[in-house]
C-alpha cells in the first residue's frame, strides 16, 4: 500500500522540493503552509509518516511533535535550520524519530524516510511465522506483525522508537545491551554523549509509559554500558 506522507513547512520552495521527491519515491504526499493545518488534516485522516519543519507560524514544530506524541505514535521527522546538537536532543526527547538541520538535500530526506519505514519492517516477521511473530514477557504481549504491545489486552502505545527498543531488548533479555549497540541497530546514530542523551531520553518514555500501564516488565540500567530487562 503506498504510504501517506504530511509535511508542514512554510517555505514553499523547500515544501515543493520535498514534495516532489518525495513522490518520485513512490510516497503519496500532502503539504501546509503551518502546523495547525496539518494538524487539523491529521485528526481528519491519519499519516503514515509527518515530516515538520520547527519554525512556522502558529503552532511551532516541537510543540506540534509533542501533541501528536500524546494521541499517535507515527513516525515523526523534524527539520530545522536550527541544526545544533541540542536542538536534535530536544526534538528527539518531544518524541521525533529522526531529526535533520538544514540545509539538507532532498536525497537525504528520501533516504531518511525510507531508513524508518525500513526499520519498522525489519522489526516484523512474516505473518505466515505466527509464533515469531508473538513475543510474551511476563505481563506484556507483543505482536510484531501488527507493532502492538498489550498488556492484560490493553494496548500500550508507543512509537517507533519506543517499540524497536523495547522488542530489541526483549529479544536479547539473556544479556545486557550497550549503548552502542543499541545507536547502531536502531537509529544509525554516532556514538558520542549528544546520541547516547537521546537514547536515554526514548528509554525514559518507554519506561514511564510500561509504568503507567502497571506492566511488571522493569528495564535496568547497566552503569556504565547499557540497558537489560530485569
Amino acid at each position: 500500500m503506498e504510504k501517506q506522507i504530511y509535511i508542514a513547512e512554510d517555505d514553499a520552495n523547500i515544501r515543493a522540493l520535498e514534495k516532489a521527491f518525495l513522490e518520485k519515491s513512490g510516497y503519496k504526499v500532502s503539504t501546509f503552509e503551518n502546523g495547525d493545518a496539518l494538524y487539523e488534516a491529521f485528526k481528519e485522516k491519519p499519516a503514515d509518516l509527518i515530516i515538520l519543519d520547527i519554525m512556522m507560524p502558529g503552532t511551532d514544530g516541537l510543540s506540534l511533535c509533542a501533541t501528536l506524541r500524546l494521541e499517535s505514535s507515527v513516525p515523526i521527522i523534524i527539520v530545522s535550520a536550527k541544526g545544533s546538537d541540542m536542538e536534535r536532543v530536544t526534538g528527539i526527547t518531544m518524541g521525533c524519530d529522526d531529526y535533520l538541520a538544514k540545509p539538507f538535500s532532498p536525497i537525504e530526506l528520501v533516504a531518511r524516510v525510507q531508513a524508518i519505514f525500513r526499520r519498522m519492517e525489519m522489526m516484523s516477521t512474516k505473518k505466515e511465522d505466527t509464533d515469531q511473530n508473538i513475543l510474551l514477557c511476563d505481563d506484556l504481549k507483543i505482536d510484531i506483525a501488527r507493532r502492538e504491545v498489550l498488556k492484560d489486552e490493553q494496548s500500550i502505545d508507543l512509537t517507533v522508537s519506543e517499540f524497536n527498543l523495547l522488542v530489541y531488548l526483549i529479544k536479547n533479555k539473556e544479556r545486557a545491551v550497550s549503548r552502542d549497540e543499541l545507536l547502531s541497530k536502531l537509529w544509525d546514530f554516532g556514538h558520542n554523549e549528544i546520541d547516547t542523551r537521546a537514547t536515554d531520553d526514548t528509554m525514559k518514555r518507554l519506561r514511564k509509559k510500561l509504568s503507567d500501564a502497571n506492566s511488571s516488565v522493569k528495564i535496568e540500567t547497566v552503569r556504565g554500558f547499557g540497558f537489560r530487562i530485569g
